[in-house]
C-alpha cells in the first residue's frame, strides 16, 4: 500500500514541525546550563572552595601562613582529566599554571598560595605575598584559555568562603 500525495504531504508537514520544536529546545538547554553559575558547558573541572586571608596580612608573611590561603580544583565527572596548560587567575592578574597534573574523577586539588611540595590532592604556587583577598574573583582557564569556571566572593550578593 502507497499512501496518497495529501498523506504524504501531512506527513512530511508534522516531521518538519516536529525537526523544528526540537531544534528550538536545544538552545534553551544551553542557556539553561549557563544560568545556575559561571561554568563552562561541557566542563566537569570546576572550582570548589575557597580560603583566603580575609585579613589582608598576606605581604611578607611565612610560607606556612600563605599555605593555609588556597583555591579548591574539582573534577566532578567520572573520568581523570589532565589540567596541563589550566590557569588559575585572580582579579589583579596572579597567574598559577598547571604542569602535567592528572585530576582523578571525582577528585579536587587544593591550589596554595605558598611553598610546599605538590602531590595529587595540594599544589604549591611557591609565593612570598597573599594572592586572595577578602574581595576576590578566582577564574580558571582550560589549556585553550577558554574559561572554564570562576568563582567571587565578599561582594553582595555572592557568597564568602571564609566560613570553609
Amino acid at each position: 500500500m502507497s499512501a496518497s500525495p495529501s498523506t504524504r504531504r501531512v506527513l512530511a508537514a508534522v516531521l518538519a514541525a516536529g525537526a523544528l520544536v526540537g531544534a528550538a529546545a536545544v538552545p534553551a538547554a544551553a542557556h539553561d546550563d549557563d544560568r545556575h553559575g559561571h561554568r563552562g558547558r561541557h566542563s566537569s573541572i570546576v572550582i570548589g572552595d575557597v580560603r583566603h586571608d580575609g585579613h589582608g596580612h598576606g605581604h611578607g608573611r611565612d610560607s606556612r601562613a600563605l599555605n593555609r590561603e588556597w583555591v579548591e580544583v574539582k573534577n566532578t565527572g567520572r573520568h581523570a582529566v589532565n589540567l596541563h596548560g589550566f590557569t588559575l587567575t585572580d582579579r589583579d592578574g596572579n597567574r598559577y599554571r598547571f604542569n602535567h597534573l592528572r585530576l582523578d574523577g571525582r577528585s579536587s586539588v587544593r591550589v596554595h598560595t605558598g611553598s610546599g611540595r605538590d602531590t595529587r590532592s595540594d599544589v604549591y604556587q611557591d609565593r612570598r605575598h597573599q594572592v586572595w583577598d577578602e574581595r576576590d574573583t578566582a577564574t580558571l582557564r582550560d589549556d585553550r584559555g577558554n574559561v572554564v569556571d570562576t568563582e567571587t566572593w565578599g561582594r553582595r550578593g555572592h557568597h564568602d568562603d571564609r566560613r570553609r
